[in-house]
């Protein structure tokens, strides 16, 4: 029984470890496209 519960703890450190070495996703956003000449002189301006 003693065996069984180390095995399980050691099955759950090792799952714990992975889960924080495995790399996270980009969640920023991308950059907001720069207007050119025609666009702003179309729109007006950004407020």
């Amino acid at each position: 029984m003693l065996r069984a519960t180390r095995l399980t703890l050691a099955g759950l450190l090792v799952l714990a470890l992975g889960a924080c070495a495995t790399q996270q996703p980009d969640l920023t956003a991308p950059p907001a496209k720069r207007l050119d000449a025609k666009t702003t002189l179309e729109s007006g301006p950004r407020r």
